[in-house]
């Protein structure tokens, strides 16, 4: 039996949260720091560090270099996976894990749901 998953629902069908995922990910990459809700924040950082450490051991191993970059482009914009071939890879070499953090803020005025900052260390 499945008791609720292991993911949050986001009051979405699995195609609006996955579309919301992917781009909450877009997003995160290109501006290295985004403000959010706590929840979609602390959903999608396990999802970027998956990302990072994968990227980081194609740098090393060229001859699974193709099928995990068009893997990548799957789930996210074309200059998203350049950058994080390319810049984060070597950003993060020398780091084990923990490649972002999350900071919380004060409540979004209007409906008072706890606001966060998801940020690359």
């Amino acid at each position: 039996m499945n008791h609720l998953g292991r993911t949050r629902k986001f009051s979405r069908v699995k195609k609006q949260r996955v579309a919301l995922l992917k781009t909450l990910l877009g997003s995160f990459i290109m501006k290295e720091k985004i403000t959010t809700t706590e929840a979609k924040a602390k959903e999608i950082k396990p999802m970027m560090d998956k990302l990072i450490t994968k990227v980081k051991k194609i740098s090393n191993d060229e001859t699974k270099k193709v099928a995990v970059l068009r893997d990548l482009r799957k789930n996210l914009p074309l200059v998203a996976v350049k950058k994080l071939s390319g810049e984060f890879a070597q950003k993060f070499s020398q780091r084990q894990s923990g490649y972002t953090r999350i900071l919380k803020i004060a409540q979004r005025k209007s409906d008072g749901a706890q606001m966060a900052v998801i940020e690359f260390v």
